[in-house]
């Protein structure tokens, strides 16, 4: 069968005229083959799902109570277009009682309909052909793979254990810096779970201000802060002069599908922001933005949230501990990222963290995610259905059991 005639019509960006013509297959896709193939194989055998990256639970009964109410209202079925005062206000109060940060909510907020539309929105609002954006690795490709739709580049910042996994930002060359429109962050990071020092920040606005790029904190998982208290970017002297901070409602909040953030920070950027999905979308439908808004207002929400998943990253800690594997509790995201094994007693060696995850699926059921981007690693997520802490625990057990019939050579 002949191509048809557009297939010489897509653009370079995503393909030209070899798109959909591709045999590679993408890391998680290689996943939920093996997923299936599990269980087809051993059908009596429970599959251990540690692959999956969202909340397992429904958001809070009073915020499904809020959207019942708002959905029925003839005054929410228009369009919200750059959102209603209502949840930006929400935000302002949010971000001060838990981030000490204040903002104005007509001028420094604006609601996204997820956090990715702003990552991939923002470079629209800078990028250029030629220029740069920094990218820390492993992490979430969203704004540079925009960066490139512009026709700009991405320099990576690989997130390696002997720097803490912090991006060692001296390393840049000065060349690259001179053509750096935009530094991309994402703390507490996915996959790493490490969280960023004020000290880190100081340095990242320093370099900003010196340089002249704007900083994108992408704080998706900032509620989910297990080492201290919530560490705001915008909270560091100078950070609203450099940048803005994206936020999340899925992460913290169990809102995952119900897609809600917002974008805050310097008031000219979040205009260019606005000025842009003002040509992209139409707005979050109004009854999810009212009740997100009554979800920002109860603390008692993500505080619930952060609570049930440090709970299970300890138990988890400990187990993979107790198997040889070497991990320590995360600072921040209900991710625990560790050095995948070096093989097997029976002579299976391990030269990626996809070896490692492919065998863990195929040989106990047991599903990792694999990043292999900055060394070899096992992602785990303990957002994994559990009904009680009962069910957590059996969990636990039964994952030791299956790793340890396993014989892993660490």
């Amino acid at each position: 069968m002949s191509d048809p005639y557009f297939q010489q019509l897509f653009a370079d960006r995503i393909g030209g005229a070899n798109y959909g013509k591709g045999t590679d297959i993408y890391k998680f896709e290689k996943i939920k083959r093996a997923k299936r193939q599990a269980i087809a194989d051993y059908p009596d055998r429970d599959l251990l799902d540690y692959g999956i990256g969202e909340n397992d639970d429904m958001a809070a009964e009073s915020v499904r109570q809020t959207m019942a109410k708002e959905i029925n209202l003839a005054e929410n079925r228009g369009y919200a277009d750059n959102g209603v005062a209502e949840f930006k206000a929400a935000v302002a109060r949010f971000m001060h009682r838990n981030c000490g940060v204040t903002l104005d909510p007509a001028t420094e907020v604006n609601h996204c309909i997820g956090s990715k539309t702003a990552l991939a929105m923002i470079p629209a609002c800078l990028i250029n052909p030629g220029d740069v954006t920094l990218m820390t690795v492993p992490g979430y490709p969203v704004a540079g793979t925009h960066t490139n739709y512009y026709g700009g580049s991405v320099f990576k910042l690989p997130l390696l254990a002997e720097n803490d996994f912090l991006p060692d930002l001296a390393s840049v060359p000065q060349d690259v810096l001179q053509k750096t429109k935009l530094l991309v962050l994402n703390y507490p990071n996915s996959p790493t779970g490490k969280t960023a020092t004020r000290e880190f920040y100081e340095r990242v606005i320093e370099l900003a201000l010196q340089h002249k790029f704007v900083v994108v904190q992408d704080a998706a998982h900032l509620m989910l802060t297990f080492d201290g208290e919530p560490l705001s970017f915008l909270s560091v002297p100078g950070a609203r002069d450099v940048g803005v901070e994206i936020h999340s409602m899925s992460k913290g909040f169990d809102m995952i599908g119900w897609r809600i953030g917002w974008v805050c920070g310097n008031p000219l950027l979040v205009q260019a922001f606005s000025d842009v999905k003002d040509n992209c979308d139409s707005g979050q439908f109004i009854a999810i933005q009212k009740a997100a808004a009554a979800a920002l207002e109860d603390d008692s929400i993500h505080q619930g949230v952060q609570k049930k998943y440090e709970r299970r990253l300890r138990k988890l800690v400990t187990t993979l501990r107790d198997c040889g594997f070497q991990c320590e509790m995360p600072g921040g995201t209900y991710f625990l990222y560790t050095p995948i094994p070096r093989g097997t007693e029976n002579g299976t060696t391990f030269s990626s963290g996809e070896d490692a995850s492919q065998c863990l699926i195929k040989e106990c059921s047991l599903v990792t995610v694999p990043w292999d981007d900055a060394g070899p690693f096992l992602r785990f997520s303990v957002t994994y259905v559990a009904a009680d802490e009962a069910a957590e625990d059996a969990m636990m057990a039964e994952t030791a059991k299956r790793i340890k019939a396993l014989k892993l050579v660490f």
